[in-house]
């Protein structure tokens, strides 16, 4: 089992930091078969923001105490869970994420104050599209992206943003075993690209805050303490999913979507 100096380590050297093991293969089938009995009932739910609102599987994953370990160690021991969402790559599916930074367009105060959490729930290889991250790329900063007229087909990014130099040689791949797990930096550079294999590439990803990061585009965001304590109530509340699809936490939960892409454009815009 990985130590805190484990994590925090590579994690400040690097930007990034795995793999990091959270579950064992079954409970990791187990959390894939709740999503696709989802999927099943609601449709795709790929890159559908704030999903533990309405599965209590992703809850459960956001809340795991070995995903909370790492990113205290990461964050402090103060957190808020942001976001939560899978992103998937169909089987031989030419999607990809161009290189770019996540904190870009999200509108948050705190460089500092943010980490991501990408968890396999099937294999994330070279071949079904892993990702790749430069190391120590968060050291410098926001680096200035380009956001096309119109988005490519094959672009997993909402905006099709990208950054235009990236030095190739330098990205290194993170494949993951399932239930493995990948924490990175808000300003590490990475991307994917697409998956070849004959399986999903499923990846639950989530976004957590120290409680001082406040969102400073709008007053609307919603945020859940996931432990700790949150002295600065930046953030609105939420209602997490006690039970499964539940009609009014789909309103909710697409209303919280709408909300975050839309910020997404007022960022890009400002």
């Amino acid at each position: 089992m990985m130590t805190d100096t484990d994590v925090a380590a590579p994690y400040r050297r690097n930007g990034f930091v795995a793999p990091i093991r959270v579950l064992d293969a079954e409970s990791a089938r187990s959390h894939r078969a709740h999503l696709e009995s989802a999927e099943a009932q609601i449709g795709a739910v790929h890159y559908q923001d704030k999903m533990h609102l309405i599965l209590t599987s992703t809850w459960e994953l956001a809340t795991h105490p070995g995903v909370l370990d790492a990113v205290e160690a990461c964050i402090g021991p103060n957190i808020l869970l942001y976001n939560s969402m899978y992103v998937i790559k169909e089987p031989h599916s030419p999607a990809k994420v161009n290189w770019h930074q996540d904190l870009t367009y999200w509108g948050l105060s705190d460089d500092d104050a943010q980490v991501t959490a990408w968890l396999a729930l099937s294999p994330a290889t070279a071949e079904s599209g892993c990702m790749q991250m430069v190391p120590g790329s968060h050291l410098g900063g926001r680096v200035d992206h380009v956001t096309p007229d119109r988005r490519a087909d094959d672009d997993v990014l909402d905006l099709g943003q990208y950054i235009e130099q990236v030095d190739l040689a330098a990205g290194v791949h993170v494949p993951l075993e399932v239930g493995e797990m990948s924490l990175h930096h808000g300003w590490t550079v990475h991307s994917s690209l697409p998956n070849r294999s004959d399986d999903r590439r499923i990846g639950f990803n989530a976004q957590y805050l120290a409680p001082h990061c406040r969102q400073v585009m709008h007053d609307g965001d919603t945020a859940v303490l996931v432990r700790g304590v949150d002295e600065f109530g930046h953030f609105g509340t939420e209602m997490p999913a006690t039970t499964d699809l539940d009609p009014a936490a789909i309103e909710r939960q697409q209303a919280a979507h709408r909300l975050i892409k839309a910020n997404y454009a007022a960022v890009r815009d400002r």
